[in-house]
């Protein structure tokens, strides 16, 4: 714990224990409050989505969920899936600095990289196209999904992001992402086409596209 709030440089403060009948806690319990700045100027929300803005991720797609899903039930890959556990101000601080329109930006942790996009097309009342050859999955982590028979889209992930941006500053968001280690695989996944009905697709590998649709149920089991 102390590495990583190093990592993310923000000081540990206070501690505190509890006490639990036996066999009822697994060994710690953690509970963090984060106390800090907001700024007032930057006008982000999922609400801000318009016709023609650009969809980007940060990086690859499902390694958390992977990772945690491969070492709980025991599961052994031809390559080793590491969890993408990272802290994003960094990263967000470089996009914001950029200088480019961003809309809104949301992390892909439960419900994964679709459930956000969908959150947001929802929010804003439009429509978003995915495409499914532009999205970073790394072959380790398809792989498994293809065994478990699991679809990346929804995916846990705990160091990747979603930004809907401005389409004439998309070049110059993407540039600054690549610029920071968390943000070296940031690319374009897809559009914002229209308002109206809000609703996702996804325009497949061989051409058609198919509804990508909220996830019903979990998954995986509650891993973050």
């Amino acid at each position: 714990m102390g590495d990583a709030a190093r990592e993310a440089g923000v000081p540990v403060i206070a501690a505190d224990t509890k006490v639990v009948e036996r066999g009822k806690g697994d060994r710690l319990f953690i509970a963090t409050s984060g106390i800090g700045v907001i700024q007032t100027n930057l006008g982000l929300g999922p609400q801000r989505a318009r016709p023609g803005d650009a969809v980007v991720v940060s990086g690859p797609i499902g390694d958390h969920g992977i990772a945690v899903i491969s070492t709980r039930e025991g599961l052994r890959f031809d390559a080793t899936v590491v969890s993408d556990c990272a802290p994003l101000h960094g990263l967000v601080a470089l996009m914001l600095a950029s200088g480019g329109a961003i809309r809104c930006t949301r992390d892909a942790t439960r419900g994964g990289v679709a459930s956000v996009i969908n959150e947001l097309a929802k929010s804003s009342g439009v429509e978003i196209i995915i495409d499914e050859q532009a999205v970073p999955v790394r072959d380790a982590v398809s792989a498994a999904c293809e065994i478990l028979g699991l679809d990346p889209m929804y995916v846990a992930c705990e160091g990747r992001l979603v930004t809907i941006v401005d389409e004439p500053d998309t070049d110059k968001v993407l540039d600054a992402m690549r610029r920071h280690p968390l943000g070296a695989g940031a690319c374009r996944i897809g559009t914002v086409t229209a308002s109206g009905e809000p609703r996702v697709l996804l325009r497949m590998a061989f051409g058609p596209t198919r509804l990508l649709d909220v996830l019903k149920g979990e998954q995986l089991p509650r891993i973050c």
